[in-house]
């Protein structure tokens, strides 16, 4: 059995806008250099660099791994919104991530950020291949908590460990088997 490496997982480049400078060709030659087998582009709330990620990471040796760091909306204190980390695991979860994005985007802005909906995630999927299945907007994405950012983490941090366990229960029945609690350094 092969030992484990690191892969990055929550990548913000020079396409997250508010909070990126990493450069995307930077990042996949560090990959690279430290013998990656794969790399996450996870800009918040947007996939602008990942055609360009996509194409250098392919050039590179390096598995491009799509995602994005979200604000999701937090109905008991609007101006404090929790984060997810959302992955695409396969074709369907890249069209509904884009389909999360667009409507954050277009319909749910707040602060000048756009956030997700939880209920968002348990409604139909648009273009699902097979109608009969019941396709979920969560459907071909993984879910990471977003450490001290997540619903999850603030609960914990604030000493709330049965809310914590709640809303960790309420993402693994969203995303399920695709849910991971983040753990991160402070």
């Amino acid at each position: 059995m092969a030992s484990p490496r690191f892969v990055h997982l929550r990548i913000h480049s020079e396409f997250s806008i508010t909070d990126g400078v990493v450069r995307i060709d930077d990042a996949v030659a560090a990959a690279q250099k430290d013998e990656m087998g794969a790399l996450a582009l996870t800009d918040l709330s947007n996939l602008f660099g990942l055609v360009r990620f996509y194409t250098a990471a392919r050039s590179g040796g390096i598995k491009p791994i799509a995602g994005a760091d979200v604000w999701i909306s937090n109905p008991q204190d609007p101006d404090q919104p929790y984060r997810l980390l959302l992955l695409v695991q396969n074709h369907s979860g890249y069209l509904n991530l884009c389909q999360l994005l667009s409507r954050a985007s277009l319909d749910n802005q707040s602060r000048g950020r756009a956030e997700i909906d939880p209920q968002w995630f348990s409604e139909p999927a648009a273009k699902a291949e097979d109608k009969a299945a019941k396709k979920t907007l969560s459907d071909g994405l993984i879910a990471l908590s977003a450490g001290r950012w997540g619903d999850v983490g603030v609960a914990l941090l604030a000493g709330q460990e049965e809310q914590a366990k709640q809303a960790a229960t309420r993402w693994e029945a969203l995303f399920p088997n695709a849910f991971y609690i983040e753990v991160q350094r402070g």
